[in-house]
């Protein structure tokens, strides 16, 4: 039984949200992070960004006391609004082919604890530490966790008929991606979609472990200060959004390696025949089709690796993971890597073109050999969530990828 809440949000003004939302910090060059800044006064880059103000650079406590006071500024210049009444917001994004709509909603860290919102991922205790810090100083929460739930008709039909009313926002962004936002306060409306999720039994993580993380543990923190806790105060939720497990798109991460960690390429090729039917291909471009079947790119040659049956184990979820099976029979046994998420010998690439980049990137001589995989599908996911179970480090590469700065959840 999943809980969800309305909330009140704090969403920026209809004439300016074209102009204020943005994408991922990470996801930023430094020239247009710098020219976004320079020349948007309106971009919630400003508020995570206090320093640019000030010439000058600022991390840790000081940058978070800096993006509270930013955050106060655009709220007192009414670049953002807060809203009257709690409310469920539909949100859909269109770019290209691909399409979805979800609901920003509150979660319960409670449904996180008892594992109703399930996690695939471990999160580092430091940076859950570090984020609920920031948490707990700015006081709002601007980037939601992206979560899927199974397919619901009820809430397929409050999706479609609110799709018919007129978006309080209707924008489009530089990338080509169209956005509209509609608001759900209607007490059948919010009631309907509260009682659909709870006959949802579990909630999914897709995108956002450390923040989910950070959330449970900031709700530790002022649950232990607060003698007069309830259950009820903001604390105890975070702001997700949701969508439909149809509606999610998985991309696979390849792998490209600096070296062969001493061997020849011979002798490389057959350390792998032990575990795998090889056939070099004459495509210029090669992807592999199935599970347990994987590309390479190997001295300006593509190769087919297919997995021999029975050379491990295929007994649990994790162990019929490809992304598992590439590290357990190559990567760690004969590439030496041992640690995906830090070992600096090996990167990882995604997207439409990611096969012709790492072809690329061998051909220049920047790696020695690189694997492309099949992308993994929610099943799998959801099957190591069920399991309590963790996949490895860059398996998924998952969209929608949400704007920050849409809706504001404050703590």
């Amino acid at each position: 039984m999943a809980i969800v809440k309305p909330f009140k949000a704090i969403r920026p003004a209809a004439d300016k949200v074209a102009h204020v939302t943005s994408r991922s910090y990470e996801a930023y060059s430094k020239e247009e992070l710098k020219a976004i800044l320079k020349f948007n006064p309106f971009s919630f880059l400003h508020i995570i960004n206090p320093g640019f103000k000030f010439h000058k650079k600022v991390s840790g406590a000081e940058r978070f006391k800096l993006v509270h006071n930013r955050y106060m500024e655009f709220l007192e210049e009414k670049v953002y609004v807060k809203d009257n009444e709690a409310s469920f917001y539909l949100y859909q994004i269109k770019k290209n082919s691909f399409s979805c709509c979800g609901i920003f909603c509150a979660t319960s860290v409670a449904d996180y604890r008892k594992n109703i919102i399930k996690k695939h991922e471990n999160t580092i205790e430091s940076r859950e530490r570090l984020f609920a810090q920031y948490l707990d100083t700015v006081k709002f929460n601007a980037e939601p966790v992206l979560m899927t739930y199974p397919d619901h008709p009820t809430l397929a039909g409050i999706i479609n008929n609110t799709k018919k009313e007129t978006p309080v926002y209707h924008f489009t962004t530089p990338d080509r991606t169209t956005h509209f936002l509609w608001k759900i306060s209607s007490p059948e409306a919010v009631n309907a979609i509260v009682k659909a999720f709870s006959q949802i039994d579990s909630l999914y993580i897709a995108d956002g472990h450390h923040r989910s993380a950070s959330s449970e543990l900031l709700a530790q923190w002022h649950e232990a200060k607060n003698p007069k806790h309830n259950g009820k105060e903001a604390y105890n939720y975070f702001m997700s959004y949701l969508i439909p497990e149809s509606e999610i798109r998985i991309f696979e991460f390849n792998r490209l390696v600096k070296d062969l960690n001493g061997h020849s390429k011979e002798s490389f090729l057959v350390k792998l025949d032990e575990l795998y039917r090889i056939k070099k291909t004459d495509l210029e471009l090669y992807k592999p089709t199935k599970k347990h079947h994987f590309s390479m790119y190997l001295d300006g040659d593509f190769y087919s690796l297919y997995l021999r049956k029975n050379v491990l184990p295929l007994d649990d979820p994790l162990s019929k993971l490809d992304t598992h099976i590439l590290y357990k029979t190559i990567l760690e046994p004969i590439l030496g890597i041992k640690d995906l998420r830090n070992d600096k010998r090996i990167r990882y690439g995604y997207g439409k073109h990611n096969v012709l980049r790492m072809k690329t990137e061998i051909d220049k001589g920047n790696f020695e050999v690189g694997f492309n995989l099949v992308p993994i599908t929610m099943t799998e996911i959801k099957a190591i969530a069920d399991a309590q179970l963790v996949m490895p480090p860059k398996s998924t590469y998952i969209e929608p990828k949400l704007k920050s700065g849409l809706t504001i959840y404050e703590l």
